[in-house]
């Protein structure tokens, strides 16, 4: 941890602003797709962040601080989306058919989640890191998989596959134990890391099952708010 929290701030805001602006740069330059780009910051962005939350001491205004970073973030995708922010490499990035409108709703979407779990569950419990893994790198990969690797459709959501569907159990339980290991190590949480398997596991798997449904646009918050509520019941 460092000594001043402002310091803590700045780290984590050029480490999550510099990962935006990497995608954003090369997706404008059309070294990578609009598609790719966007849940390539989105599997990133989320991990860098709270990492960082351990270079935050532990004082009350900390959380505050720290949520400052995905805050500031989403109210600059808030006005490109709304076209009072002209940001086009942004829009390149984070919008499937360069429409700026289709900003206001996964981006956004993801960006609350990151404020909201930040500042009720910050370093005192796996509940809000578990969530924001499993919408990281299962809601990320899934995608990323579903759309490069031919797998059979699921018979009750067209648009998902099998193969993708897979990809959220294995991209978020991957991403959450890794984060949780490092907390451990860390000292933020007691007990071994695989006293917290079982629980990482039934909360990707039932993420996983979320994800699944045919409802488009809205997964940034089913399936961290799914999370969530079993956290309660394995970490609570």
């Amino acid at each position: 941890m460092l000594s001043n929290n402002w310091i803590a701030l700045v780290i984590t805001f050029a480490l999550a602003l510099g990962w935006l602006r990497l995608n954003d740069f090369l997706a404008h330059r059309g070294v990578m797709s609009g598609p790719l780009s966007r849940k390539i910051i989105h599997m990133g962005t989320g991990p860098l962040f709270v990492v960082c939350w351990l270079l935050f001491d532990n004082a009350p205004s900390a959380r505050w601080l720290a949520a400052l970073v995905p805050l500031a973030i989403t109210l600059q995708f808030g006005l490109v989306g709304l076209g009072v922010m002209k940001d086009q490499q942004a829009v390149d990035a984070m919008s499937r058919p360069g429409d700026r409108r289709e900003i206001l709703r996964g981006p956004v979407f993801y960006g609350i989640v990151f404020v909201v779990l930040t500042l009720i569950y910050w370093k005192t419990t796996p509940i809000g890191l578990v969530a924001l893994m499993l919408l990281c790198g299962g809601d990320g990969l899934a995608d990323i998989v579903g759309k490069r690797v031919k797998t059979a459709p699921l018979p009750w959501s067209k648009r998902k596959s099998v193969g993708g569907l897979l990809s959220v159990f294995a991209g978020g339980w991957v991403f959450s134990v890794i984060v949780v290991a490092i907390f451990i190590s860390a000292g933020m949480f007691s007990g071994s890391l695989t006293s917290y398997l079982p629980g990482i596991s039934v909360i990707c798997l039932v993420g996983m099952l979320v994800e699944s449904l045919p409802f488009s646009d809205i997964d940034n918050l089913t399936v961290p708010a799914a999370a969530v509520l079993l956290g309660h019941l394995f970490f609570g």
